[in-house]
């Protein structure tokens, strides 16, 4: 059975038993500051499960792209190792929000393992927690599972709930018991059953996790029952598949077959499937190409910092198997083909992700032979242990992760001293502070029972209560005048910050105007709260008070039109650019829209020309904007654009405004009249295959024509012409510059060409030698070459030193003719002279050029020169002599 089976398999069995659907989130977590990656199918559920978000079902089932990593949850260094650890999987999981609990989460996977799957029950293997007897008499009593196959599993080192089958978000919060599935692989392979002293081996492996959250554990670790029970499974597709094709390894699976034959055609070789190196390259390509068709890029910090360290591992391994020029982007082609039709982005994306993963290769491949080279060295030493202060090298200046360093080290049973690397890191640190990427905005912890209605489509002003007040972030009963905080009403027409969209400002205000709050931004602080930050400018608000909210709707309404821009921009691009365009990134507020974007070249200004005329051409069409809600596959089937990184409910607002139609739920025009001018002010790349057009509509463009206008006015006055023909005028000024320019270079010159026939006065000659010794203070530093060719050009055998400037910054030229070179070498004159003359700059035997400082004084300089010279030329002569 394909794993593309088993995944359609396991969404119609649930489907079929009354579960909703849900689309696999982004491997980028939806404002939860606490993960790197989505690495578990309940990520996306989790403030369901805490009670911070509610839905409008109660039973899930989704295919969940996970990653493994980076922090806490890391597989990475073990891929490719062992048969079934992966960076990238897919986890099929079935959840209950208070719909159903043990009995009947036991029955879903049997039956769909024997039922639909046929897999064999005496196979099979069953642990509970050591006091879950409810789950136990449900597997022996109804499945019927005998007593030998039914393993209870206790808590390690004395802690009860440190147990392999206890379950726990946190130190803190949702908990419960869990039951685990295995399958024996048969005798053929070793290890022992679940909770014996050889279930670490390979044949006994775990393929479904059962978790019944049921207990909320609290910070004293008293574990109080939940008001609503809860299921959380979780099946790897690569184990699952691993058994349903009658193999031991993952790799062996149909995904991994073709991934792996991929590889060896690229690097062309045959009969590798056990490699290790093939392993990673096909595990990695994986998890690389989904992190970026989810919007992350290589680079130095966070998320992007974790898939540089993917593909740089990736490409070490085609190092070790004998490829040296960038190939791993080439297997992105055959990755589409096998998982394109589960995960359409990745289709979509296609383009985007084999640039991103090639620029990557060709900036570590600069840098990895040499980085290898003084790693090699190293390991020759027959050494155990690689310093920290070289580990770091290798990653400061050769791009190595520390986790490669050591992947190379290991394979030479070599260890490195991470603790020395990390020292070597904190002093770096320490001289430019990064700043971490994963903090959220607000320390507020905020639960259910603090909640805000949104109205703010309908309306710009709303009476309501306040119902909660957060001063430095703590919980209070009041603000008094001056004071700043966050204020959350239960209902509000202020839209808060979200979707590139700034938040609103405005006031809240008493009926007898004694109380003024007044608004700078408003900020979703939870999935059921809105709260508005400000200041007291009136009076004391307190938790309980009526107050109205006025949002500032002349800000509000330029906010709506950049917005609404932004919509038609984004279609515009895919208009004229391709439909490969994908929103990277966005920022609206009332003076300018950015727009972050897929494209790998650089855009031509015919084509921002196209972009702004079609903009500007739904703008004139003045259609009427359409809002409709609907589910979220019907709405992707409508042929609305959304954001494969962002979390939708299972209900989703779709805009059709113009020809544009998307998922939004920010604030809009309701014409495409109202949007009004619409002017790009510019267009850059700000990351490898990403670029941003920055522009302006509604009277944010009007102003920067009104400034264009003005200054227009202002150079045609200057230059003397009409405005209409100011190019001309600018034209005209330009050439009667460039003529004046060249006249005064002629007279210049000439006056040059005076000094230098001054300057042959001065010369000494010595030996046959032509010496020249100059200093003029007068002679600007970008004239001195002139000065010195010339003199070069009509003396020829001759030494020329022409010093510029005065004290303290001179400028130094030393010139030698080829004839004179055999005894004479400018930059020896210069070090030996060190003392007498310092400077920067650099140069060849026969010609030096730097800035200089003389401690002695030029003339100091100059007699010790001479004499350096003439000794020379006399060593020269008593040579000759014999």
């Amino acid at each position: 059975m394909k794993s593309c089976d088993i995944r359609s398999a396991f969404i119609d069995f649930f489907k079929r038993n009354g579960h909703t659907v849900v689309p696999s989130s982004s491997l980028v977590p939806d404002g939860d500051a606490t993960l790197l990656f989505t690495n578990a199918g309940m990520v996306p559920f989790k403030n369901v499960f805490i009670g911070k978000e509610r839905l409008s079902y109660d039973a899930a089932v989704s295919v969940q792209r996970c990653l493994r990593a980076g922090g806490k949850h890391n597989d990475l260094e073990n891929v490719g190792y062992t048969f079934r650890h992966h960076t990238f999987f897919e986890m099929l999981g079935n959840f209950s929000f208070g719909s159903y609990f043990k009995e009947d989460a036991i029955f879903y996977a049997w039956n769909f393992l024997t039922s639909v799957l046929n897999l064999d029950t005496s196979r099979l293997w069953i642990t509970v927690y050591y006091t879950d007897d409810v789950a136990y008499d449900v597997w022996l009593h109804k499945i019927g599972v005998p007593e030998e196959r039914l393993v209870r599993i206790g808590g390690k080192d004395g802690d009860p709930y440190c147990s392999d089958n206890f379950w726990q978000m946190g130190s803190t919060g949702p908990c419960g018991p869990c039951t685990e599935i295995f399958y024996d692989h048969g005798s053929c392979v070793a290890g022992g059953p679940p909770g014996s002293p050889e279930a670490d081996g390979d044949r006994f492996v775990e393929i479904w996790n059962l978790v019944f959250m049921e207990f909320n554990r609290t910070i004293d670790g008293i574990l109080e029952p939940l008001p609503r029970f809860c299921v959380d499974t979780g099946m790897g597709l690569e184990r699952i598949s691993a058994v349903m094709q009658g193999v031991t390894s993952n790799y062996d699976t149909d995904i991994f077959r073709e991934l792996s034959s991929a590889v060896q055609l690229i690097i062309g070789k045959d009969n590798l499937y056990d490699n290790v190196s093939v392993r990673v390259i096909a595990d990695h390509i994986r998890s690389a190409s989904f992190l970026i068709a989810d919007g992350v890029l290589p680079g130095n910090e966070g998320r992007s910092y974790v898939l540089r360290r993917i593909i740089r591992r990736a490409v070490r391994h085609g190092y070790q198997l004998g490829q040296y020029v960038p190939f791993f982007y080439k297997l992105v082609s055959c990755l589409v083909m096998v998982m394109g039709d589960a995960y359409i982005n990745l289709k979509q994306q296609e383009s985007n992700i084999s640039f991103a993963i090639k620029a990557e290769e060709e900036k570590f491949f600069e840098t990895l032979e040499h980085g290898m080279n003084v790693l090699e060295h190293e390991l020759s030493q027959n050494i155990q242990v690689i310093s920290g202060e070289l580990a770091f090298k290798l990653y400061d200046t050769f791009g190595f992760p520390l986790d490669l360093t050591e992947d190379i080290c290991r394979s030479r049973n070599v260890s490195v001293d991470t603790e020395g690397f990390d020292r070597a890191m904190s002093v770096q640190r320490e001289t430019s502070r990064a700043h971490s990427s994963f903090h959220g905005n607000l320390s507020m912890s905020i639960g259910d029972e603090i909640s805000s209605d949104f109205c703010g489509y309908e309306h710009i002003e709303v009476s309501a209560n306040i119902v909660a007040i957060y001063i430095d972030n703590k919980l209070s009963s009041a603000i008094s005048e001056n004071q700043e905080g966050f204020v959350i009403f239960d209902r509000t027409p202020f839209y808060p910050e979200g979707g590139g969209q700034v938040g609103d400002c405005g006031q809240w205000v008493s009926e007898d105007m004694s109380v003024v709050f007044t608004v700078s931004d408003t900020r979703k602080v939870s999935s059921l709260a809105i709260a508005h930050y400000g200041i007291v400018s009136r009076g004391t608000c307190r938790v309980g008070d009526t107050l109205k909210g006025e949002v500032d709707n002349k800000r509000r309404l330029q906010i709506a039109r950049h917005h609404s821009a932004t919509h038609l921009l984004h279609f515009a691009l895919r208009q004229i650019l391709g439909t490969h365009i994908q929103q990277r990134g966005s920022h609206v507020d009332e003076y300018r829209l950015r727009f972050d974007f897929s494209h790998h070249d650089s855009i031509s200004d015919f084509q921002l020309v196209k972009i702004s005329d079609f903009v500007n051409s739904e703008v004139l069409s003045s259609t009427e904007t359409k809002i409709s809600f609907m589910k979220y596959q019907e709405a992707i089937d409508s042929g609305a654009i959304g954001l494969f990184s962002d979390k939708y409910n299972d209900t989703v607002r779709v805009l059709q405004i113009g020809s544009s139609r998307e998922l939004c739920g920010g604030i809009h025009v309701h014409n495409t009249g109202s949007i009004g001018l619409f002017a790009i002010t510019s267009e850059s790349a700000i990351a490898s295959g990403v670029r941003r057009i920055e522009a302006v509509a509604g009277f944010s463009s009007i102003k920067i024509f009104q400034d264009a206008t003005q200054q227009l006015k202002k150079i045609s006055k200057i230059v003397n012409c009409n405005p209409v023909s100011v190019c001309e005028g600018v034209l005209r000024v330009s050439e009667q510059l460039l003529a004046a320019q060249k006249v005064v270079t002629k007279l210049n010159r000439e006056m040059l060409l005076q000094r230098i026939r001054g300057y042959k006065n001065d010369c000494r000659v010595y030996n046959g030698v032509s010496l020249f010794m100059i200093h003029d203070e007068d002679v600007d530093k970008s004239d001195a070459r002139f000065c010195v060719d010339s003199l070069f050009n009509d003396c020829n055998n001759s030494i020329i030193i022409f010093v510029t400037g005065k004290a303290p910054s001179f400028n130094l030229i030393c010139s030698i003719f080829d004839s004179v070179l055999l005894n004479i070498d400018a930059r020896s004159l210069l070090k030996d002279l060190s003392s007498l003359v310092s400077g920067k700059g650099g140069g060849r035997a026969n010609f030096v050029q730097s800035s200089a400082s003389f401690p002695g004084g030029v003339s100091s300089f100059f007699d010790a020169a001479l004499s350096w010279i003439t000794k020379r030329l006399d060593d020269v002569s008593c040579r000759n002599l014999f």
